[in-house]
């Protein structure tokens, strides 16, 4: 019979060719789907001039970290997109968990200002993007606006949802216990709803920089959204793909980020079948 040291060496290597296989896979997909690309825009089937090459975008990235752009370094634009997003991300954050803990936790409040949440969410984020910077003007405030009204809806609408989901049967036993409305919040409400919080922030950190570079496209004085707008006056998909790249790169990062802090702060919740069996 296995020792218990043996069957936990067992599922470490397995836990190890899993990951390898994962890694190999995920690379053979990316060749796949770039060398697919270079081949086709190479040979003349897909016509490089509207779509880009791989190669030809790698150039453009060279160009672009080694000379700059006509409105100085890259890392200047970089910065300036980030620091929008980030703003823009933790502003929407903060008020979608706030608004959506006190409408979940409030019947008659949400039944109120349902309608006009909805109202608010069914407009096209490019028409609020064009009334921010017609209010606000060029600078930073009218992209960390559009990015924070993005984030916020997403946390909104999960922390709502979260708190919807606690078990109305634990409250009562609380409440009989004597909690008061805030400690039924801080050791009930909250902590059931931080898993939904928690996987709402890993979609919306992308929904923050596509705020940020959409608000830029739209007029800004500096910002990767000003490289991707002045490429695409010159018909140069290339440079568009290239800054797509570059924030892509970013996005996984956070993502990354966001994923060691939702280990942390959920480090008291016990594993699901799905992550105990290592998927």
């Amino acid at each position: 019979m296995e020792t218990e040291s043996t069957l936990r060496t067992k599922a470490r290597d397995a836990r190890r060719r899993r990951t390898a296989w994962l890694w190999v896979a995920r690379l053979a997909f990316a060749v796949f789907i770039i060398g697919g690309w270079q081949l086709f825009t190479a040979e003349g089937w897909v016509k490089a001039f509207f779509y880009g090459q791989p190669s030809l975008i790698w150039q453009s990235l060279v160009h672009l970290f080694t000379e700059g752009t006509e409105f100085g370094s890259i890392w200047v634009d970089i910065a300036t997109t980030l620091k929008e997003a980030l703003y823009g991300f933790f502003l929407g954050a903060a008020a979608g968990i706030v608004v959506g803990l006190l409408l979940g936790q409030n019947r008659f409040l949400s039944d109120v200002l349902s309608p006009y949440i909805k109202i608010v969410n069914a407009i096209p984020r490019i028409i609020l993007g064009s009334i921010f910077l017609v209010a606000f003007g060029l600078g930073t405030f009218p992209k960390v606006l559009l990015a924070a009204v993005l984030v916020f809806f997403i946390v909104f609408f999960n922390a709502f949802q979260g708190v919807r989901e606690v078990d109305p049967n634990l409250v009562s036993n609380v409440k009989v216990l004597g909690a008061s409305p805030l400690q039924v919040a801080r050791h009930v409400t909250i902590p059931s709803a931080l898993t939904w919080i928690i996987a709402s922030l890993h979609t919306a950190f992308g929904f923050a920089i596509i705020g940020a570079l959409v608000a830029e496209v739209l007029g800004s004085q500096r910002g990767v959204g000003l490289i991707i707008s002045q490429a695409q006056g010159r018909l140069d998909p290339n440079t568009v793909f290239a800054a797509m790249a570059i924030m892509a790169v970013i996005t996984l990062v956070a993502e990354y980020l966001l994923t060691l802090l939702e280990k942390r702060v959920l480090s008291w919740r016990p594993p699901s079948q799905a992550e105990s069996a290592g998927l």
